[in-house]
């Protein structure tokens, strides 16, 4: 993991959640999954946007690289994850969940909540090369 998601990471669990970093503030999503080849351990600081239904959004984005980052294809073929997010008052909070690869017509709903939250997605779609954004659902299932 690089340093510097490795401190965002830190300043998620300092602040209770909140992360001044980034434009985050309380909607960063700490992702532990499983590596697809590896079966290792991987934990990824992810923008996480609520999905209406108690769960998150993700977006597969790699900040415009024309590839997937390396947890989609964790996702994929290990669905079932832990999580981190703020909770709705103040503090953390951690579930098993279960990541759910979103469908075109949900992923253009969901699309467009990243893309109103920041433009910087739409600057994102200009550098991946006609790459589509995956988006996952994380579903709570404690």
């Amino acid at each position: 993991m690089s340093d510097f998601n490795s401190q965002i990471i830190d300043e998620f669990h300092e602040n209770d959640g909140t992360v001044s970093a980034m434009g985050f503030g309380r909607h960063l999503v700490v992702l532990h999954s499983t590596g697809a080849k590896s079966g290792a351990d991987r934990v990824s600081p992810l923008l996480g946007l609520p999905d209406g239904a108690g769960g998150r959004f993700i977006v597969g984005s790699a900040a415009g690289s024309p590839k997937n980052p390396s947890w989609v294809y964790n996702l994929r073929k290990n669905p079932h994850v832990t999580v981190e997010w703020a909770s709705d008052g103040s503090g953390i909070e951690t579930h098993s969940a279960t990541a759910t690869e979103l469908d075109p017509a949900a992923r253009e709903q969901a699309w467009q909540t990243f893309t109103s939250m920041s433009s910087q997605f739409i600057e994102y779609t200009k550098t991946a090369q006609g790459r589509v954004f995956p988006i996952f659902r994380l579903t709570p299932t404690d």
